[in-house]
């Protein structure tokens, strides 16, 4: 099961995800504070997700360990 989730994490995301959406946002209204408030909120989001993937792959390296001396 741990395998097909990673599968399904590695498929290309929907035109509708967050990312998609925010990238199609217009940005003109934004004052140069709400700019700079919006660049905070991203690089945290961006620690977030870069952490995870970390732990996620640091958690799939350890699965591929234990199957592979489980299998020799």
């Amino acid at each position: 099961m741990l395998q097909e989730e990673m599968e399904l994490d590695d498929l290309p995301r929907p035109k509708g995800d967050a990312a998609s959406k925010l990238a199609a946002e217009d940005l003109a209204p934004y004052s140069q504070d709400e700019l700079g408030e919006r660049i905070a909120l991203l690089e945290t989001e961006i620690t977030r997700v870069k952490a995870h993937r970390e732990r996620a792959a640091t958690h799939r390296a350890a699965a591929d360990q234990l199957f592979k001396k489980s299998g020799a």
